[in-house]
This record gives C-alpha cells, structure tokens and sequence, in this order.
C-alpha cells in the first residue's frame, strides 16, 4: 500500500508562513493498494487537491471512507472534482448504520443555503453500500473498523494488505470514554504490531486539562498508545490549528525522547502534508 497525506490539520483550515512544512488543510489521506484500488480516508479541504490530479489522471473509481460527520473531515466534498465526472463512480463507506443515515450526511454538505450546487444535481455515480460495523474489502485490501471516542458515532480504520498493517485514529480521545467509544485496550488491541499508526494528537497535556471530553487526544497518550500496542511506526495527525511548524517539531523531539526512555525502537513522526510512504 502506498499512503500519502493530503492534509493532517484539525477542526479548521490554516494558512501562513508559520504553517509551511506540516501544512494548513484538514484531514484527507489517500491509500493506493498494490492492484490500484484507490481508498481515500476523510474528506477534509485536503482531497480539493487529490480530486484535481484524480481528474487529470481520469481515475474513475473511488472509495471514500468517512471517520465521522464534524466539518473539517467533510468540508472539501463539494469541491471534489470527480463528484462532477458523470463517468466517475464513488462508493462511500461510514460510521452509520444504514444507507440513508449517510447519504443524509454528506448530502448536507451541498445544500442551500450554504452552496449553491444541490448535492442531487451532481453528476458522479454515488454508492452508499449499508456497512452496520463489519469488516469488509475493497479489491485484495482488508478494512476493519472500530468506534471511536468522539462526540456523535465515529469510526477508526485498519487497512491491511499483503500482510501489512495501516491504522487510522483520528479524532479519538484517549483520556475520556464517550458513550459510543470503546475500552482503551480496545483501541490498543486495534491497532496491536501495526505497520503505521496514525493517532489523533492534537493537544499538549496543559491544554487537555481545558478540552476534555472534546473528543481529542493528547500527544503524550497517543504515544503510550503506540508504545503498548508495539506499532512499527506512529504518525501524530490533526494539528491542533494554532500549532506552528516550530511547535510541532518541538512535540516530535518530546515524544522521541519518550520513546527512547521506554528502550522502544518505534518510530514517531508528525505526519505532514505531502508525506508519503509505501507498506
């Protein structure tokens, strides 16, 4: 599988010279597998960028995996290119039970009078296959899923493929159980020997101390998690938005010296826009 970011920011778009090495769009993240199969995860302002080299490329089917409904995961869906190519088909996978619960969803993001194109009149062929939790796969790529800590339903991804292991976990608070989210050593089950980890890492501990129960983790946490699941490597995404590139490379020198102190070999990095790596 080849990964590659396409925005790691959280709760809204940024911009500035201060945001340039990790990048200021939210999330979206793409996912090639070895026979091609395209899986985007989250439909941030990231996969603007992603949609247009798509079109280029006349890729024209699409997998799209939702974490959750809050709007910097959703807000670049109706400035997705494919979604206007009547030749495109994009199927739409999510955390919600049914059909209709999801297509209700992103259809909201196109609706008046908050855009002026209607989500009906797009062009795309879209599926909304009925997912009710259970695994499934997208060509030879084996998708689990779990429940995140977050307000409102959210769920977390394992993608596997030719023995490999990507997990994705953002927006999932580790200090705090919501009443749809799980047990910790659930998620440390989850994500247990994974290749790549990417984990929600927004906060500094000072500032969870005010956040709690908003559905986000701090770093040092997600970096315990890493650690008691043994993943190869952990990716620290959704940027708090007030995060500076200088800030961020401070977060990764702390979290490197955690790692080194435990006698871990675990990789750990911010994942930034334009990262890219192959499994």
């Amino acid at each position: 599988m080849k990964i590659h970011c396409w925005g790691s920011r959280g709760s809204v778009a940024v911009s500035g010279k201060e945001y340039i090495k990790y990048g200021g769009d939210t999330t979206c993240i793409e996912v090639t597998g070895a026979d091609g199969e395209l899986i985007i995860l989250d439909a941030g302002t990231g996969i603007r960028a992603l949609g247009n080299r798509l079109e280029t490329e006349q890729r024209l089917s699409v997998n799209l995996l939702i974490t959750h409904a809050h709007w910097d995961h959703l807000s670049g869906f109706p400035f997705f290119a494919p979604i206007y190519d009547k030749k495109c088909h994009i199927t739409v996978y999510g955390p919600q039970p049914t059909q209709l619960s999801l297509k209700k969803i992103v259809s909201k993001t196109m609706s008046a009078p908050y855009f002026p194109i209607d989500f009906k009149d797009i062009q795309a062929n879209i599926a909304f296959p009925r997912m009710n939790g259970k695994d499934y796969s997208i060509g030879s790529i084996l998708v689990k899923t779990i429940p995140l800590r977050h307000p409102s339903e959210g769920v977390g991804y394992s993608l596997t493929q030719g023995g490999k292991r990507f997990v994705f976990l953002t927006d999932n608070e580790l200090g705090k159980k919501h009443s749809n989210g799980l047990r910790y050593n659930d998620y440390v089950g989850f994500a247990r020997g994974a290749d790549l980890l990417f984990h929600d890492a927004e906060y500094r501990a000072e500032e969870y101390k005010k956040t709690k129960g908003w559905g986000h983790s701090a770093y040092l946490d997600a970096v315990k998690l890493g650690l008691e699941a043994k993943v190869k490597a952990l990716g620290l995404i959704h940027h708090n938005q007030e995060r500076t590139d200088t800030e961020i490379n401070s977060i990764v020198k702390e979290c490197r010296k955690v790692i080194a102190e435990k006698g871990s070999k675990m990789k750990c990095f911010a994942v930034a826009k334009g990262y890219e790596t192959t499994l």
